[in-house]
């Protein structure tokens, strides 16, 4: 964050603060399907968890924004009363981690759809071997286990990465990010 701009930080805070609140709001949908479809009924919405990380990433274009914003909402989830405890810090940082590493194979460089929703899809690997172990899947079939990890991948892509883009791309549209990396590449499609 050395380079970092106040400004940047207080977005990619002020983004963590709200999906945590939005984290916490969809647990007890994730109960819900959960207890209609089994642990598979997480991993239809599981993209939800990661869309902070895609968001922060695509609006500041900073390298460890999608960590950071990750990280940091899953710590506010915490402060907030979720039940899983510090350990969700943890897979916080995981899940952004997954994310960043889509950032990171293109350099930086890139924040078209395509790395979004790959960025959602890395978060979906990474939280799925994270969870893999400290969910106890291995005792649930191979067939099942494989669909889960599909399921959550295909959530990774959409809820987060096409849904994230989209959401970025209204809040760009208003004109409240004119000044950030989102903003400027809005004007210029526009004088194009």
């Amino acid at each position: 964050m050395k380079n970092w701009k106040l400004k940047e930080i207080v977005v990619l805070s002020a983004l963590s603060v709200v999906f945590a609140v939005v984290y916490l709001a969809f647990l007890p949908v994730g109960k819900l399907l959960s207890g209609l479809f089994g642990p598979i009924g997480y991993d239809f919405i599981f993209g939800i968890w990661f869309i902070v990380s895609i968001i922060a990433a695509y609006i500041l274009r900073r390298p460890g924004a999608a960590f950071l914003s990750e990280t940091i909402a899953a710590t506010i989830e915490v402060l907030l009363g979720n039940a899983s405890g510090p350990l969700l810090i943890v897979t916080g940082m995981v899940q952004g981690l997954g994310a960043e590493s889509a950032f990171a194979l293109t350099r930086y460089r890139s924040y078209h759809l395509s790395v979004l929703m790959l960025a959602g899809i890395m978060a979906a690997v990474f939280s799925f071997i994270w969870g893999y172990f400290q969910s106890g899947y291995a005792a649930l079939s191979g067939g099942y286990v494989a669909a889960m990890l599909i399921i959550r991948m295909i959530s990774g892509a959409l809820i987060s990465g096409v849904f994230g883009k989209a959401v970025a791309d209204g809040l760009a549209r208003t004109g409240v990010l004119s000044s950030f990396a989102l903003g400027r590449e809005l004007r210029k499609k526009r004088a194009s």
